[in-house]
């Protein structure tokens, strides 16, 4: 795909986008699975996960492992 268009940014495919994806992914899920069981207080601890993972993905773009980092 990306031989086809060679502007093409990448969509992500890198590890700290990786990262960021599947940490905002696993506190969502376990968010979700909290209030289906109705533990509130469990709730906002997994919904405080997500801007980990965002906090995450930027750091590892910035330490190289982004779509046009070094590793």
């Amino acid at each position: 795909m990306s031989t086809e268009h060679p502007d093409d940014p990448g969509h992500g495919d890198s590890i700290a986008a990786w990262t960021a994806v599947i940490v905002i992914t696993l506190a969502v899920t376990a968010a979700t699975l909290a209030f289906w069981f109705e533990m509130y207080d469990l709730v906002w601890i997994s919904s405080a996960f997500i801007p980990v993972g965002v906090v995450a993905g930027v750091v590892l773009a910035r330490l190289g492992y982004g779509v046009k980092g070094k590793h």
